[in-house]
């Protein structure tokens, strides 16, 4: 096989950030843009040589060419072996899975996750490491260093494109190709957790579900298990065909893009169970009967009840949840008498604490929930689990969350997002805000009748409990006597402009209580966070473009 060493020169802002690193497509169309990058992080894994790689995809529009230029990389860069999904497709979840049960180096994921596809839209690129989780800060600032130093990559001299879309083995000069089935053992390991017969009963009881996987990776996995292996009825999985530009749909699973899904769950005659995965299959959206589960809740309902399901009947080591996440893990962890990790967002942060065993279940706000069965977020894992929940207790959704809680109280939880804004306007936000943090401890504001009151105003830094890192100036914290928040941070998982995420949340003991609808119960914190932080001023957006 012959090698060539293409001359290159660095491109400006290739920096991976929580979720590796994404751009428009036609960023990544541009002559050595994928290449410098690819390069970049076979030079930081010196110890790759006769290593084994993982390859695969949501199967976004430029997945395909993309899976072609990687080969021909790790080939002439000195892999012994690629395992590859059929078709290029491999979602998130299962990425990780194949690389800790195939014990491999390592594992390139090709998405953008939520981000819409197509000739227009987004593509992404992102490392896993060999416990099958994100790579760390540590080292995707160490690709991202390389790439501003990079003067040329190596790639096979091969214009005859490797066959992806056939199981079985493949050569590309010395470097073995596998092409495998991209559910099978994905689907073997949550054969392991969950209870398939009580869920096949529930099917076979004449219970239905609705699972939405918006024409992204997430279909292939929910027909073979849900449709296959529990029996669902056909059709149950809508939106099940992967298409490079998701068939238009925006693949992000939460009130504002999941209209449809939401429309199908109204209704006295709608399904009994209600779901929605995103572009890799990572997210999830859990749905009852007219009633949406919010992350937060589904994640403090799944602690709450995990003995119940085979893989966690032992019970919990601990949980993780991402600083704007609600407070409702927390309150489970202790009443479980199990710690509650907060930790920035990123779901890479979670990945110590799993391999130490001090956490068994982590979750996000941002529609994620996983747990130690892999290293990363894992949507069709969370809907699994509430669809064992249902079929043991024989509860409903809503009847899951209510218990919940009449038991723990309710969280109103929203999250105002302030999409394209200017990123000179959005640092100018943010600084401002920081800039009034030490004026802020004790401020009050009335609400209704009464004051709430500022008990604590901070910029949240985290240091890892096992590994000793730190993180800081991860969001701007207010928090209230009695437990209300509200949280500011800037997203990194967007591709254009700033988005200013704001998180609300209050906490509500009374069940007498627990029936407000949310914007509503959080009218007053929604006013501080705008008076605080002069949003609109800054912005001059006249509100926030998606409410979830």
């Amino acid at each position: 096989m012959n090698i060539l060493s293409i001359a290159t020169r660095p491109f400006v802002g290739q920096r991976p950030g929580t979720s590796g690193l994404r751009k428009k497509v036609t960023v990544f169309q541009q002559p050595h843009y994928l290449e410098n990058f690819v390069q970049a992080l076979f030079d930081t894994l010196p110890d790759r040589a006769g290593k084994t790689l993982v390859l695969g995809g949501d199967g976004r529009f430029h997945n395909r060419a993309a899976v072609q230029t990687i080969l021909r990389m790790a080939a002439a860069n000195g892999f012994g072996s690629a395992l590859v999904g059929r078709g290029g497709l491999l979602s998130t979840p299962a990425v990780s899975a194949v690389i800790r049960k195939r014990a491999a180096y390592g594992g390139i994921i090709l998405s953008a996750s939520h981000n819409p596809g197509g000739p227009d839209g987004d593509f992404g690129i992102k490392y896993n490491i060999s416990n099958g989780g994100p790579a760390p800060e540590k080292l995707t600032e160490a690709i991202y260093e390389r790439t501003q130093a990079i003067a040329e990559y190596r790639i096979a001299d091969t214009a005859e494109p490797v066959d992806i879309d056939t199981l079985g083995t493949h050569s590309l000069g010395e470097m073995r190709i596998e092409v495998i089935d991209p559910v099978a053992d994905y689907a073997e390991l949550m054969q392991s957790l969950f209870d398939f017969d009580a869920m096949r009963a529930w099917f076979a009881a004449g219970h239905r579900m609705r699972y939405d996987a918006m024409c992204a990776v997430g279909g292939p996995y929910a027909k073979a298990i849900l449709e296959g292996m529990l029996g669902a009825p056909a059709g149950t999985v809508v939106n099940g065909e992967p298409l490079e530009d998701f068939g238009g749909h925006h693949p992000d699973p939460n009130p504002a893009h999941a209209t449809e899904l939401i429309a199908a769950m109204s209704g006295a005659a709608a399904p009994d169970f209600g779901a929605a995965s995103d572009g890799d299959a990572d997210r999830n959206m859990i749905l009852g009967r007219d009633f949406v589960v919010t992350p937060s809740d589904s994640l403090a309902v799944l602690a709450a009840n995990a003995t119940r399901v085979p893989g966690y009947r032992d019970g919990l080591a601990g949980i993780a949840r991402s600083m704007p996440t609600s407070c409702a893990a927390d309150i489970v962890a202790q009443a479980l008498g199990i710690p509650c990790y907060e930790t920035p967002t990123g779901w890479k942060f979670f990945g110590t604490l799993l391999d130490a065993d001090r956490a068994t279940l982590c979750g996000e706000e941002s529609y994620g929930t996983g747990s130690n069965h892999v290293r990363e977020k894992d949507g069709l894992w969370a809907i699994l689990f509430w669809l064992n929940l249902q079929a043991a207790t024989g509860q409903s959704v809503e009847s899951l969350v209510r218990h919940h809680w009449t038991r723990f109280g309710r969280h109103y939880y929203s999250r105002h997002d302030w999409e394209g804004i200017s990123t000179e306007r959005a640092d100018a936000l943010m600084a401002a805000l920081r800039a009034k943090l030490p004026s802020l401890a004790g401020a009050e504001f009335p609400a209704a009748g009464k004051a709430l009151r500022i008990e604590q105003a901070d910029d949240f830094a985290y240091t890892d409990p096992v590994d000793g890192s730190v993180s800081q100036r991860q969001g701007v914290r207010l928090l209230f006597a009695g437990g209300s928040r509200i949280v500011f941070r800037l997203s990194g998982t967007g591709t254009e402009g700033a988005t200013l995420r704001v998180y609300l949340e209050r906490y509500e003991a009374d069940p007498l209580q627990h029936d407000q609808a949310a914007q509503e119960a959080l009218a007053a914190l929604i006013e501080i966070a705008d008076t605080v932080a002069g949003i609109r001023s800054h912005t001059a957006m006249p509100g926030p473009t998606v409410i979830t």
